[in-house]
């Protein structure tokens, strides 16, 4: 029997793209198809457990975040301090001296720096109040008409304090007989490099009439609690900062019997508000950002930081009769 010549280079039956008719693949070449193949599988494997892996870490991580909704409160019905019963002289240290912070106002009103206040006229009402109490660096020239001028507390957080510092005449000489309470983490407030108390004293050279005062670093752990009681959220694992305005309210329950809120809008209002209607933010600020897109923003982010603005207004809704505090422009309660 001839043997079968041998496949030269030049042959054409030699360019055959697979094994010849009627031939048996070689060993060698179903292992490499095995092969491939099973790694084929393990790739397609290692995908779908991939895929299957982030969506759960995914989900893990949006229910850690306790997302924020337009929901009843969790916490209602579950109060863990009254706010009446707090001691003054525990929650605020003085930052130049030795006073004490003032301890009772009758009748105070909350000007907050919410654009509604804009052509209202308000100033001559707001000046008759018996305490005032503004927020951060909300300026009252060329305001007053709308938002008055006088100022007996003004509430400023650790971010807002070198805007008001920087801006003596309209914050502190301007309204000379203000008192300043100063907010923030005590990292940042009481640290022992570069701290924003030493910040303050050394203002309190070049102003001997600034009379400042910073919250207790217990104080601080309080605001938490009562946050996380009225809630139900945890404020770290819920990634909330809690706003100027919750601190201002809750200040303003402690230190006065009847509290009289300006600008503030009802927890509900930017769900109704048309959608072509825009409102700045703050009203010194005209073209900054809009006020419902702000707080729904805030409100819905499950990523950073964000204050819960209609959360707490929520809050200060059950406090209204509570607490014998009134909202008005617009009204509501």
């Amino acid at each position: 029997m001839a043997l079968p010549r041998p496949l030269t280079q030049s042959d054409p039956s030699s360019v055959s793209p697979g094994p010849l008719a009627g031939h048996r693949p070689l060993p060698h070449s179903r292992c490499r198809r095995e092969m491939s193949s099973n790694k084929e599988q393990r790739s397609a494997l290692f995908v779908v457990l991939f895929a299957l892996v982030t969506i759960l870490i995914l989900y893990s991580s949006n229910s850690a975040n306790e997302v924020f909704h337009y929901g009843p409160l969790r916490g209602h019905g579950r109060r863990p301090f009254n706010l009446k019963k707090w001691h003054i002289s525990d929650g605020y240290v003085p930052i130049l001296g030795n006073k004490t912070l003032p301890s009772r106002c009758h009748q105070c009103v909350i000007v907050t720096s919410s654009s509604h206040l804009l052509g209202t006229k308000l100033g001559a009402e707001i000046e008759r109040a018996e305490c005032t109490i503004r927020m951060n660096d909300a300026p009252t020239s060329g305001y007053s008409a709308d938002v008055g001028n006088k100022t007996t507390f003004r509430v400023v957080a650790h971010s807002s304090i070198f805007r008001v510092l920087r801006r003596p005449q309209e914050f502190v000489n301007r309204t000379p007989e203000t008192v300043f309470i100063f907010w923030g983490p005590p990292n940042k407030m009481q640290k022992p490099q570069g701290s924003l108390v030493r910040v303050i004293q050394r203002a309190g050279l070049l102003f001997p009439s600034l009379e400042a005062y910073a919250v207790s670093p217990g104080r601080m752990r309080q605001f938490d609690d009562l946050f996380r009681g009225e809630t139900g959220k945890d404020r770290e694992k819920s990634h909330s900062w809690l706003s100027t305005g919750w601190f201002t309210m809750v200040i303003a329950v402690e230190l006065c019997d009847h509290v009289h809120v300006y600008g503030m809008v009802p927890p509900d209002y930017c769900s109704q508000r048309p959608r072509l209607q825009r409102m700045p933010y703050h009203y010194y600020e005209p073209k900054g950002p809009d006020e419902c897109v702000t707080y729904v923003q805030n409100e819905h982010s499950r990523k950073g930081n964000h204050h819960r603005f209609i959360t707490e207004k929520r809050v200060f809704s059950s406090w209204a009769q509570l607490y014998g505090i009134t909202f008005s422009h617009p009204s509501w309660t």
